[in-house]
């Protein structure tokens, strides 16, 4: 527990944190990478470079000194956290090493203004912001080892199938090299795979979530391969996958992990809304509902560049022909010749009223301008926040303009 003092203090620092937040955290980045350069083999060095992870952190660290007082009102978003950290193999150790270079750079970017008392104050409060992370991810550490299936660390998959999805987006199907059993886990997770491809000198770490419904004996990614564009370089690992990975190579999987589920014991209807590769764990949860025999109706909604660029049209075309409960649209931005969709440009209130019904469950995940826009119009369709559910690829963004 705090003293009310150092309770004062980091309170007093909350507006100080939305000026100057993400310079403090970037230059957190910089130098925690200078002084211990091992880290890059657990951190995403594509979203530091986009500015992603000082983006997020400094939104985590902005939420827990406006809560310092009731930390227990961002379980939620701390438990989020945790969940990635324990998917990529965050250690007691790595803490220590956080707090100090994030005490440094507060005093790098804040000068004389950052005072012993601030900086003892802060000290303080990271490390009860560190035990209660330590403590929530010992518990996952714990849960996921004991799970039937489950392991600890990274373990070794064989790609047993390689498919083509799209002209971009390609599905591996991986099967547990030693022949054991795989853990469960909930429509939406992810499983996070680790790599080193040639003339790397580190590992690199991704999620991936995982899209077909759990209870086979495989998992299934579907990955996009990101391709260089004028504000950033290809994707390291999802280029790697498609172009050096294929049936019979063995990848490293930690367990599945995340937050973002499907609400199984909801009767609503559901709305399932994806753009681009955002249908992942969207195509999981429909196929859970659908093969758990629920009747309850489901709306897919998928958004994608053109026909060529859309996943998996033919399984969902199925899925769609086989079950009367189940109705799928395509949207898609610049449709190409013979391409049919539903709707060309993009997904708007005003068509959307006609596809699916205000009392219903939505659930959507892609690119963070869809997600902006398809939140837009479920608030103004006046959609009370607990049937909103969105996930992000990567840190934790804000579907609003400003840190909230």
């Amino acid at each position: 527990m705090l003293d009310a003092k150092t309770i004062e203090i980091i309170k007093s620092t909350v507006p100080v944190l939305e000026i100057h937040g993400q310079t403090i955290t970037k230059n957190f980045y910089q130098t925690m990478f200078k002084n211990h350069p091992e880290l890059l083999n657990v951190f995403n060095h594509a979203n530091q470079r986009q500015g992603k992870q000082p983006t997020a952190l400094a939104n985590a660290v902005y939420a827990a000194a406006a809560h310092i007082d009731r930390l227990e009102e961002i379980l939620p978003v701390v438990r989020g956290i945790a969940q990635k950290h324990r998917a990529l193999g965050i250690q007691p150790e790595h803490y220590p090493i956080v707090g100090e270079n994030l005490l440094a750079a507060i005093k790098t970017v804040l000068g004389d203004a950052a005072t012993d008392e601030i900086l003892d104050a802060w000290g303080k409060a990271y490390g009860v912001i560190a035990d209660v992370f330590i403590s929530v991810e010992a518990e996952m550490y714990r849960e996921t080892a004991e799970k039937k299936g489950g392991w600890h660390g990274f373990r070794r998959f064989v790609v047993e199938r390689k498919v083509p999805e799209s002209d971009v987006i390609t599905s591996f199907y991986l099967k547990p090299e030693d022949g054991n059993e795989i853990a469960s886990y909930l429509p939406g997770q992810y499983i996070t795979v680790r790599v080193k491809p040639k003339g790397q000198e580190y590992t690199h770490l991704r999620h991936y979530s995982l899209s077909a419904a759990p209870g086979q004996p495989y998992y299934r990614i579907s990955v996009k391969r990101e391709e260089a564009a004028e504000d950033r370089p290809a994707g390291v690992v999802s280029t790697y996958l498609h172009s050096h990975i294929g049936e019979g190579d063995v990848l490293e999987l930690s367990a599945p992990a995340g937050d973002f589920t499907l609400d199984q014991t909801q009767n609503l209807p559901l709305v399932l809304l994806s753009g681009g590769v955002g249908l992942t764990p969207m195509v999981s949860m429909l196929e859970t509902v659908l093969q758990s025999g629920a009747k309850r109706d489901v709306v897919y909604i998928h958004a994608a560049r053109s026909g060529k660029h859309h996943a998996m049209k033919e399984h969902i075309d199925e899925l769609a022909q086989t079950h009367d409960n189940l109705r799928s649209y395509t949207v898609y931005e610049t449709p190409e010749t013979g391409d049919s969709s539903d709707k060309a440009g993009y997904i708007d209130l005003s068509w959307l009223k006609t596809v699916t019904t205000a009392n219903s469950d939505f659930y959507f995940c892609g690119p963070v301008p869809f997600m902006k826009a398809v939140r837009r119009a479920l608030k103004e369709w006046g959609i009370p926040d607990g049937r909103i559910h969105f996930e992000f690829f990567g840190p934790a963004d804000s579907l609003e303009d400003t840190i909230n």
